[in-house]
């Protein structure tokens, strides 16, 4: 039961999001996996063992255990890989089932997760000024083609879009205050995004309930987002599509994740990306 370290949503060997992978006969009790996660020190770790013909797998982040976790996920896809052959894996998490398919290419390995079903909702105006007000923003720096949202892909996120991509670099926040916020509102990330065009989009997710001020790729938020688009009929996805999302560029560790969805309201997404071993 060695702890792996792979970077997930990668651009070639470079960027993506640290994880740690453990892939075990049994998985460790709790109290193990938490401290394996801290002593790794990633903004999640996957711990994965097997359960008949699926994988029971479960997420540590530094502080806290988290019910679903996009880019471990991609990371326990490519280390399942190596370690088993290409090929799809379900996978049983600890509130849903998804899966993820892991496949070499003479770049590397390349895995596909597919999300929990999906919801959204608009945003409750309260918890929507609150956590603007964190960040220093106001409804002027909003941009209006995708209105404040609660997205839902495994676990919740808060979604806003910003007019500006300069406003969007200069994303800052009171951690501790962010913190409690974000646990009050059961929230895993706030997602900020900026709207490159109709199918893609640049990101940035404040972590601060998982003890990480930003990550620089998250899967979960990914297939969130996916499922909010499709809910609120963005064009170019009714009838099923993809767009791309550009995440960590501004923190120095650039990620691309791919997002496709089905056109369904409350359908699985399908997120994918590159992966590295550090």
């Amino acid at each position: 039961m060695q702890p792996q370290s792979l970077s997930a949503f990668s651009r070639g060997t470079q960027g993506g999001n640290a994880a740690g992978v453990v892939i075990g006969d049994v998985l460790p009790d709790p109290a193990t996996m938490q401290a394996i996660a801290k002593s790794l020190g990633h903004s999640e770790t996957a711990f994965a063992a097997p359960l008949g013909k699926s994988w029971q797998v479960r997420y540590f982040a530094p502080d806290a255990e988290v019910a679903f976790c996009g880019h471990a996920t991609i990371a326990l896809g490519a280390a399942m890989g190596a370690k088993f052959g290409e090929g799809i894996y379900q996978l049983r998490l600890s509130e849903s089932e998804i899966s993820v398919a892991a496949s070499k290419t003479p770049d590397g390995w390349v895995a596909s997760l597919q999300s929990p079903r999906t919801w959204s909702k608009p945003l409750p105006d309260d918890l929507a000024q609150r956590l603007l007000s964190l960040f220093n923003l106001s409804q002027a720096d909003l941009d209006d083609r995708l209105p404040p949202t609660l997205g839902f892909a495994g676990v919740r996120h808060a979604i806003f879009a910003l007019r500006s991509r300069s406003r969007l670099a200069q994303m800052a926040y009171d951690f501790d205050a962010m913190r409690a916020v974000m646990a009050a509102a059961d929230l895993t990330t706030v997602s900020l995004l900026f709207i490159a065009s109709k199918t893609e989009f640049v990101a940035r997710n404040a972590f601060a309930i998982g003890g990480v001020v930003e990550d620089a790729a998250t899967g979960a938020a990914a297939a969130a987002l996916g499922g909010a688009l499709v809910d609120q009929g963005w064009s170019g996805l009714r009838g099923g599509g993809a767009f791309t999302i550009l995440q960590g560029d501004d923190m120095g560790s650039p990620s691309t994740l791919q997002v496709e969805v089905t056109g369904t309201p409350g359908d699985s997404v399908r997120v994918s990306g590159s992966v590295y071993i550090i």
